[in-house]
């Protein structure tokens, strides 16, 4: 179990120890949120040794040279150096601030796996509407299905001061990622050798929980749509697919459509939840490894082990830069490191252990949660032996045209087998996502839009 490390305020501490209650916290607790801990629930105060900064409001302000909506991001801390780099020869004296799927990258490419470490910067921010139910939530979010859902949230963090794993699970799944966005992007699964060929779509997701003008009542059970048509490569061209995300996926198994050009049909779509395998990554990365992890979390028993202080994926502006040709961030066995940025920051830590009767190829998994974003930053994934075989990493920034912190790229590692996916690659497109556009109805979420909608 990692210890707290004097690193959670004496009240936060005595949140953590209780047991798995699932009711809101007191409206003294709520208080703190104004208070101690910053409007999403993290820690305002700075580490003791000053290398994790107080929070103070995060990143608001757009840095000159920003084009608007829809365009590249520029880095608002252009003249930041790296105050020094881990790598395989120096690991021994920074592996306390390191998860074990890190080690394990380190050691299987201990040539070439660098991670550069900047000044730890605080940039964690969200609009005040987010921060405003956030607060809200606090006291009414309660977990209901035994942990499969939670109800009485809405628009915000569904609990901001957690008291188990699986709350803290809930608010990466439901964090505030935009109301509506577009996105054309690409993936890739990098091979040994560094060969790679790119599967490209263009991706719509609306927020129902987060509908500026929607209420707790009106989104029930539904988290988010999701569209999306493939571009390239051109055997793929024209496919499509439509997902209606609901949030008690064993009461209510999220509901999934694909469009054929080919027969010109929409059909529902195979069940797409857990360990299925995704077939446009080749094997490396499950339907539940998307955005680090998705959908139910009734196979795994999950524990909240505290908080520690760890190097993760922050500020990554240059991984998505558009001077950056996806050749050249794309290196056998992980991406450049050359174009990363990892700072020192505390993260909430979960750990899924397998329900017995329950089957899936992850044994185990450990989770490394932004304190000031909830996003999950690090997955470390174990095989039935107990052995890390896999690691995800976010590459995190804040798109501050929202405010938001969100992944900028996500990586997925095959330890053993030296291969990755990336998802996200959009360097060599004209635009990036882009979430200005008016907000369409969820009638535009049908599989009789998905028909209407596609290209081909």
């Amino acid at each position: 179990m990692y210890p707290n490390e004097r690193l959670i305020a004496v009240l936060a501490l005595t949140i953590l120890m209780l047991n798995t209650a699932q009711a809101a916290v007191s409206a003294d607790q709520a208080a703190l949120l104004k208070s101690s801990l910053t409007p999403m629930g993290a820690e305002r105060a700075g580490n003791v040794d000053g290398t994790i900064p107080t929070w103070d409001g995060g990143l608001t302000q757009l840095p000159a040279g920003y084009a608007g909506p829809g365009t590249h991001h520029v880095d608002p801390f252009p003249e930041d150096k790296p105050q020094f780099t881990i790598t395989k020869a120096n690991l021994q004296q920074y592996e306390a601030h390191l998860t074990p799927g890190q080690i394990a990258l380190f050691n299987s490419f201990p040539d070439t796996f660098k991670m550069p470490v900047y000044q730890s910067r605080r940039t964690g921010s969200a609009p005040q509407r987010v921060y405003d139910n956030t607060f809200k939530n606090a006291t009414s979010g309660v977990l209901v299905a035994e942990g499969n859902g939670f109800a009485s949230a809405f628009g915000g963090i569904p609990f901001p001061i957690p008291q188990n794993g699986l709350e803290v699970l809930w608010n990466h799944i439901a964090r505030y990622r935009g109301t509506y966005a577009e996105h054309r992007s690409s993936q890739a699964a990098v091979e040994r050798n560094g060969a790679y060929s790119l599967v490209t779509s263009e991706d719509r997701i609306l927020s129902s929980y987060y509908d500026p003008n929607g209420s707790l009542d009106q989104h029930g059970n539904t988290l988010f749509y999701y569209m999306t048509f493939a571009i390239a490569p051109a055997r793929l061209a024209g496919e499509g697919a439509l997902i209606k995300e609901t949030l008690d996926q064993v009461k209510e198994p999220r509901m999934a459509w694909s469009y054929s050009p080919g027969h010109r049909r929409v059909r529902r779509a195979p069940v797409l939840a857990y360990d299925n395998p995704l077939a446009e990554t080749k094997g490396l990365r499950t339907a539940d490894n998307t955005d680090m992890f998705n959908g139910a979390p009734d196979f795994y028993d999950w524990t909240l082990l505290g908080k520690k202080e760890i190097y993760i994926p922050y500020n990554n502006y240059m991984v998505t830069s558009p001077k950056v040709t996806y050749a050249e961030l794309l290196t056998p066995g992980h991406v450049n490191p050359k174009y990363t940025r990892y700072e020192l920051h505390r993260v909430w830590v979960v750990e899924g252990k397998l329900k017995s009767g329950d089957r899936h190829i992850y044994k185990r998994r450990t989770l490394f949660l932004d304190e000031d974003s909830w996003g999950i930053a690090v997955a470390d994934h174990y095989n039935g032996s107990g052995q890390i075989w896999r690691v995800s990493m976010a590459y995190l920034k804040n798109f501050y045209e929202q405010p938001m912190v969100f992944t900028a790229l996500d990586t997925f590692h095959d330890v053993r087998a030296r291969r990755y996916g990336v998802q996200g690659l959009d360097n060599e497109e004209p635009r990036t996502v882009d979430f200005s556009k008016i907000i369409p109805s969820v009638e535009e979420f049908t599989p009789s839009a998905l028909r209407r909608k596609a290209p081909r």
